[in-house]
């Protein structure tokens, strides 16, 4: 039996064992998970055998970092059932904890090339701080500074003194055209040439002797800047080849005993960029654990305990999927000979889902979408409404959109121009929507605005996250309606219209931080997602009357 190998406390019976392993990136956690989850999280709220602050204790002013888990259940040889448990990223400052699997490839052992490498590129570093500070290179390069610009106004001046006295001859030879004699005007010109030649050479003169001083003091600063320049050489050599060698030393086995490393999954097979972090993530660590004693993967679940991060949105103690950038090309190699549930995304979510047209005239439509349906056609699936539209008035395009998961109004132009015409009313922000939502959890403050900048999460697509440096304005009104069996219902009024807006806004602990009722990817799974975009207004492109329309919500 693997020595991280746990068995369960309390019993499993009635459990039934699934027939195929989870879907990591989305999932409802198997109930043998669930177990260990619970298992899991009460041995992390009792454990003594190491410190981290999760920021769940408001007295610890240490620095909080809440932290990634994940559950694998496992069969051994002997048919029992137990579960792996391991954590993303370090824990406690180490990569690894007698209760957790191993890190794939331990990066911070004492004897490791890894380390031994750092000490090399801290060697350099230090080299390069002791450089720049040395005195006599701090003096000549500020000498050189200073010397720079003086030269660089001084042979300003002089060229502005030349040019002026250029144009002093010009403006003589223009004067003196018509006044002197043939012979005297050629006198005058031949003057003026060897004034010009004059001027010319002692310019060039003057550049040449500020040039000579300038190369006099660089020669001297030179040898420092060369001796710097090769450090910072060999140090960005080294530590590219230090990479490269972590990269191929980050090998993952899968269910066929195949192994593949960093470098293969992303550079060779993909050819995309690896991200900082691949392999570090608790789902490849708990699936090579398994593969490497020869234990069978069961079920997998993860969950975040503690702190949220500022940006993102992690709810303490919740279940999250894998993450994408750095999770799906690495368990695409480790889940190959494993049965594994179907991919959800690549499932029509409309298939038997109709459209309800609520309005139409010879330029536009509104109609109202369900819930798990499509605005434009995705990746893996081209039914939406878009398409459905498009199969009837090929020249119709869609005016906004709304996420697959919200139901509610979406207009549609039938033609260019109007579609012109209304994308010009939302871009000026005359029209009105309004929009319902069930809120998971209950709020103090009864009506206010949300302001938090937001942009696509590059690691972990489709989520987005706030930003203050590179989010983009995003700007939500809303109102309380009531609140009843802890539920808080809910009028959001946007103003700008960013990619899941709404669900952020209400989710994230700068927002209102109480997740909309169903929200997968920022709070809890439900039913459905209960946002419902209600009521909509604006002015009709060809007869410019108000038009409004509303469709009640089906929660």
């Amino acid at each position: 039996m693997a020595d991280r190998f746990i068995p369960f406390q309390k019993s499993t019976g009635g459990l039934e064992i699934p027939k195929e392993f989870t879907f990591p990136f989305y999932y409802q956690p198997n109930p043998l998970a669930i177990n260990a989850a619970i298992q899991l999280k009460e041995y992390l709220t009792n454990q003594t055998d190491w410190i981290h602050n999760f920021g769940l204790n408001p007295e610890d002013k240490t620095l909080a970092i809440g932290k990634m888990f994940g559950v694998l259940v496992v069969q051994n040889a002997n048919l029992e059932l137990g579960f792996l448990a391991g954590f993303s990223g370090k824990l406690a400052d180490s990569n690894e904890h007698q209760f957790f699997v191993p890190p794939v490839y331990d990066m911070l052992r004492s004897d490791g090339f890894f380390k031994n490498g750092e000490k090399i590129i801290n060697k350099i570093n230090q080299e390069i701080e002791t450089l720049e500070a040395n005195e006599e290179y701090i003096s000549l390069k500020s000498e050189w500074l200073q010397l720079s610009k003086k030269a660089q106004l001084e042979i300003e001046e002089k060229k502005d003194e030349v040019n002026n006295a250029r144009r002093l001859r010009k403006q003589r030879k223009k004067e003196l055209l018509n006044v002197l004699s043939s012979e005297d005007y050629d006198k005058l010109l031949a003057e003026q040439v060897d004034e010009s030649l004059r001027n010319k050479y002692f310019f060039n003169l003057f550049v040449k002797e500020w040039d000579e001083r300038l190369q006099g003091l660089k020669r001297n600063l030179i040898v420092f800047e060369d001796q710097l320049e090769k450090l910072k050489m060999e140090r960005k050599e080294r530590s590219n080849a230090l990479q490269q060698q972590l990269f191929d030393n980050y090998k993952f086995l899968n269910a066929e005993k195949e192994w593949k490393s960093l470098r293969e999954i992303f550079s060779l097979d993909l050819n995309i960029p690896i991200p900082a972090g691949s392999g570090e993530c608790a789902a490849p660590k708990l699936l090579h654990y398994a593969f490497l004693h020869d234990l069978k993967p069961i079920a997998m679940a993860e969950f975040w305990w503690g702190q949220s991060p500022k940006s993102e949105i992690r709810k303490h103690g919740e279940f999250y999927p894998a993450c994408k950038s750095k999770c799906e090309p690495i368990l695409g190699h480790m889940l190959k000979g494993l049965e594994v549930e179907e991919n959800p995304f690549l499932k029509n979510p409309a298939e038997g889902k109709a459209l309800e047209v609520i309005y139409e005239d010879d330029v536009l439509m509104v109609v109202n979408k369900p819930s798990e349906f499509l605005s434009v056609p995705g990746k893996n699936v081209s039914d939406s409404v878009q398409k459905r539209i498009v199969d009837l008035y090929p020249d119709a395009i869609l005016v906004h959109r709304l996420d697959q998961s919200t139901s509610g109004i979406i207009l549609v132009a039938k033609n260019k121009f109007t579609h012109q015409e209304l994308q010009s009313q939302f871009v000026k922000r005359t029209v009105e929507k309004r929009y319902l939502a069930l809120l998971d959890g209950e709020i103090q403050d009864k009506e206010g605005l949300i302001d938090l900048p937001i942009r696509v999460d590059l690691d972990n697509r489709p989520h987005q996250l706030v930003c203050y440096k590179y989010g983009k304005p995003s700007q939500t009104k809303f109102k309380v309606l009531g609140v009843k069996d802890g539920l808080t219902r809910i009028h959001f009024f946007p103003i700008t219209g960013r990619t899941h807006q709404l669900r952020m806004h209400a989710a994230h602990p700068s927002g209102l931080n109480t997740p909309i009722l169903g929200d997968d990817l920022y709070g809890r799974r439900s039913s459905r997602l209960h946002l419902h975009a209600e009521y909509l207004a604006f002015t009709h492109p060809k007869s410019q009357e108000w038009m409004h329309f509303e469709v009640k919500a089906e929660f």
